[in-house]
């Protein structure tokens, strides 16, 4: 997603595949298409081989922001915020509040037409606001 919060590429895996793994498959699916990108922000999941790995072949800068080793309690990490904000909008659709999908194309399907309205609720907020749910 970019600073946003607006999803620019998806992936839906299972469970039981690693962060790493799952961000390769990202970072695959929107490899050129977006020729103005250079810097990626990700937690410390992402950290270790996928670094060099998306700097190789994707040509991106993969940027781990981590919590300071003197923070007490909770704190808020630069640019991290803007990811959880985004899936706490993911909340108020009740279709992504629950699991009920079987399929992974149907998850992604509905995280898209969730993001597509949230982004025309921003155009026309009186119109769209009220009395749609998911």
């Amino acid at each position: 997603m970019d600073t946003l919060g607006l999803i620019w590429g998806l992936v839906v895996h299972a469970a039981d595949v690693q962060d790493r793994d799952g961000a390769k498959l990202l970072l695959e699916k929107v490899q050129g298409c977006f020729s103005r990108l250079k810097l990626i922000w990700a937690d410390g999941g992402y950290a270790g081989q996928l670094i060099a790995w998306a700097q190789q072949v994707c040509g991106w800068v993969l940027e781990i922001v981590k919590r300071s080793d003197n923070a007490i309690g909770f704190a808020v990490l630069p640019k991290r915020w803007i990811v959880e904000r985004t899936f706490g909008w993911f909340g108020w659709y009740r279709r992504l509040s629950k699991d009920y999908e079987e399929l992974t194309e149907n998850s992604e399907a509905i995280i898209l037409v969730c993001m597509i309205h949230r982004m025309l609720r921003h155009l026309k907020p009186a119109e769209l606001a009220v009395g749609w749910e998911m």
